[in-house]
């Protein structure tokens, strides 16, 4: 899988705004990969350091449109902390 399959799209929320003062970015990445693999990635695209990555997983929930179920689909987002002395990523500065 390339680092371009890994990373999906970053996610700009409140929550994800608040800890970026502490290096901590978050993004949509593929169900597939590992942490290892999200590590290689942000550091080949972004050109920096990462100390570490947590991972969550999503299930997708329950949805229905008049006789029709069906869920909505799984999600993996990962959190990512650069190290101190690693620059910020400009795609999040807003």
């Amino acid at each position: 899988m390339e680092a371009r399959d890994v990373i999906k799209r970053p996610v700009i929320t409140e929550q994800s705004s608040e800890v970026m003062a502490e290096k901590k970015y978050t993004f949509d990445v593929d169900t597939r990969a590992n942490k290892t693999q999200v590590k290689h990635a942000i550091q080949e695209i972004f050109d920096v350091k990462v100390e570490k990555v947590n991972i969550m997983n999503y299930k997708g929930k329950f949805k229905r449109m008049g006789k029709h179920a069906g869920y909505t689909n799984k999600r993996r987002k990962a959190i990512v902390k650069l190290t101190a002395e690693s620059k910020d990523i400009e795609l999040f500065e807003i």
